[in-house]
């Protein structure tokens, strides 16, 4: 039924109103018809926001247990709790749509995913681990890791080279080791992507330090395999070593996952937002 505003009238003078009552619910009936209208082209041109792809890896998986505990805890079983409570936190934030190069307790090989991570058009990698040195049992804390062709120190060498070995767990040499391969990978990393990981490890200090024990120079760069994707800002956060009683211990627990996952997250909205 189309809108009359002499049929109105009338109608609205039969009934004993007056003129000047039925212009003014015209007026009033039409102006919430405009507003309406106002309301329906403001918000149709809204710009929608596309939400940030994180892509999370939880270090390890399957066959491949990672670090052991002195009281006998998988790296694998951390990893994988805490890189689904930060899924959780950061697709809470409306701001982001997390996934996990593995949802559950399977093997995936190194490559498979950081190919995995640029399939799914990702804005950042972040590789969660927790480290062992059975020699060392006061050795604690976290640490955030870069790609580097060449270690920081031999710790961290050595460390590379236990993560690395992953794709040998199964028997076969699923990395690249090639000399050639690694030279392109690394020639392929755009000077823009190796500064926005370094912004990125510098957000993790800063938000984690005020709130877990840090190793002794907390930011390390190594030739890790997971962080050789050449367009995708990647990190490797060490959560700590299961190694040391306190470091498994904490590790353990659901609140403290639940502190890192939001230290994390923290840190991933101060690197966006810089």
């Amino acid at each position: 039924m189309t809108w009359d505003r002499r049929r109105f009238l009338k109608q609205a003078l039969l009934v004993g109103g007056t003129c000047l009552l039925a212009e003014e619910a015209f007026a009033q009936a039409a102006q919430q018809l405009l507003t309406k209208a106002s309301a329906g082209k403001t918000a149709s041109k809204t710009p929608v926001i596309p939400k940030k792809i994180i892509a999370i890896d939880a270090g390890h998986g399957g066959k491949d247990p990672g670090a052991i505990g002195a009281q006998g805890t998988y790296e694998k079983l951390i990893t994988i709790s805490v890189a689904r409570e930060l899924a959780r936190q950061l697709e809470a934030t409306g701001r982001y749509t997390p996934i996990l190069t593995r949802r559950n307790d399977t093997f995936v090989a190194l490559g498979q995913r950081v190919v995995a991570a640029r399939k799914a058009k990702s804005a950042l990698f972040v590789s969660l681990h927790a480290d062992s040195i059975p020699n060392n049992p006061d050795a604690r804390g976290f640490s955030v890791y870069t790609l580097s062709d060449k270690a920081s120190d031999s710790m961290t060498a050595a460390l590379a080279d236990r993560e690395n070995a992953a794709d040998f767990v199964g028997g076969l040499d699923l990395s690249q080791h090639s000399r050639q391969v690694k030279t392109i990978l690394l020639d392929l990393m755009h000077r823009e992507t190796t500064n926005s990981s370094l912004a990125m490890a510098h957000a993790t200090l800063a938000k984690m330090t005020p709130a877990f024990p840090p190793l002794q120079k907390p930011h390390r760069q190594a030739n890790f395999a997971v962080l050789r994707s050449p367009d995708i800002p990647s990190v490797l956060v060490e959560m700590g070593f299961l190694s040391n009683r306190d470091d498994e211990r904490a590790l353990r627990e659901d609140s403290y996952q639940r502190k890192l996952a939001g230290r994390l997250t923290a840190a991933v909205d101060s690197f966006f937002a810089a």
